[in-house]
């Protein structure tokens, strides 16, 4: 059971070549547009000469009773733990085994330092994070490589391993506008992206030009490579989902460094909230304190307007985020209102907010498919409104024509507290004697 990421690394790793299992399908949901492919051959090996099917998960049960299954393995993100256990008592009505695959059985073991970025909740600031890390080693001289979490929403057999090092190489890959928010910010920063389907491969490929490499996770998940450093985010805008999100408590647990984000826009009572709740279930780990700046390209253009956010997009869905940078960004630089955009919405963005009826009057930037990015840029160009503003972390002026004046919002990370990144890479360079 899967999303297109975690469950085809786990076949990799423990399923692909093991003649102990029959791997009949996978099942997926979260992103739109993954399921009716076909896990091909070239991915699978072979065991399985036509490669594995891709069902949606509404069909779960069915396939079951079908073809007599005795496990199913859950493995996607982001998720509360009632919803993981309701898909637990679904398998378990319908006859198999519910299992879930930990880190020992799934984590690569890399020759290279690896220092992964996880966290509690997608949309907290890993990336930000990730990004300052990488600049951090650069200027120890070390050669850094990123290693995102997987994004292979289109051809597989074209996505095994995919390396970015330029805007030119986004385009090539035909990337999304998902992917694009996650690999852009490193592309920007000067560091190299490897991302894809096959992570054995990726690893081979980053260690051969990397002194280190940097894990960027995705949603919340665990890291893929054994960490040798392991720092995980925290969101005290959702204070409490530490302990009650898959897996982000599981990310906690096994952190040494967690990082408690986005302090300056936050309340004072959810950040002491979080802090208990980490050193509740990992009392040795080490805080760092942080704030997640906000600064807007041309706030002139928000003044006193009436203005369209356009947010992350998987913040606001699967991350259940209420508002993201964009709305601070509208409240800071004195917009007159915020326009709702749902009166305006067209096609697959309608299907969204049907999907996420808590999005509220923000505008997720979906864009999985050429169609979902047209719906989007006719959703912003029919909204009446003064001006957009652009909270994703890259410039969707590139992809799509805005009919109207748009403005970009930046965050970067800044430590308040006593322990710094700064300290904290230092301490890590000297350990690992490179």
């Amino acid at each position: 059971m899967g999303a297109a990421g975690r469950d085809f690394h786990n076949f990799n790793v423990y399923f692909r070549d093991n003649p102990a299992y029959q791997v009949i399908a996978f099942t997926a949901t979260q992103i739109p547009d993954i399921e009716n492919r076909t896990y091909p051959y070239e991915l699978a090996g072979d065991l399985y000469p036509n490669g594995i099917p891709i069902y949606p998960e509404k069909e779960l049960a069915g396939l079951i009773k079908e073809y007599s299954i005795d496990q199913v393995v859950f493995a996607y993100s982001d998720v509360t733990y009632e919803y993981v256990m309701s898909r637990g008592a679904e398998v378990n009505a319908a006859g198999a085994n519910f299992i879930m695959l930990g880190p020992h059985l799934t984590m690569l073991k890399s020759s290279v330092p690896i220092i992964s970025v996880c966290a509690v909740r997608t949309g907290s600031g890993k990336t930000s994070i990730s990004k300052r890390i990488c600049y951090l080693l650069r200027q120890h001289k070390k050669k850094v490589v990123v290693v995102r979490h997987p994004m292979p929403y289109g051809k597989l057999t074209q996505q095994a391993v995919q390396r970015f090092s330029s805007y030119h190489d986004l385009d090539v890959m035909d990337c999304t506008i998902e992917e694009r928010e996650e690999y852009e910010t490193h592309i920007d920063a000067g560091c190299t992206v490897y991302a894809g389907v096959d992570y054995e491969k990726i690893l081979h490929q980053a260690e051969a030009e990397a002194d280190i490499i940097v894990w960027d996770g995705g949603n919340n998940d665990f890291s893929f490579f054994k960490p040798d450093l392991n720092i995980v985010v925290a969101d005290p805008h959702r204070a409490g989902d530490e302990l009650i999100y898959y897996p982000g408590e599981i990310n906690v647990r096994m952190a040494d460094i967690v990082v408690i984000n986005k302090q300056d826009t936050a309340q004072l009572e959810k950040i002491d909230l979080v802090r208990r709740n980490i050193m509740k279930i990992n009392p040795s780990v080490r805080i760092i304190d942080s704030a997640s700046p906000i600064t807007v390209e041309n706030p002139q253009i928000i003044k006193s307007k009436n203005v369209l956010v356009v947010e992350d997009g998987p913040t606001l869905t699967h991350g259940g985020m209420k508002y993201g940078a964009g709305t601070i960004a509208a409240n800071k630089a004195g917009a007159h209102q915020i326009i709702d955009p749902r009166p305006y919405t067209v096609g697959t963005i309608t299907e969204t907010f049907n999907k996420y009826p808590g999005i509220g009057p923000l505008l997720p930037a979906m864009g999985y498919s050429d169609q979902q990015i047209h719906d989007l840029e006719q959703t912003i160009n029919r909204t009446k409104c003064d001006a957009v503003i652009i909270g994703t972390p890259i410039d969707l002026t590139r992809i799509i024509d805005i009919n109207k004046p748009a403005t970009r919002v930046r965050y970067e990370i800044r430590e308040i507290g006593e322990l710094s990144l700064v300290q904290v890479i230092d301490e890590f360079l000297t350990r690992v004697s490179i």
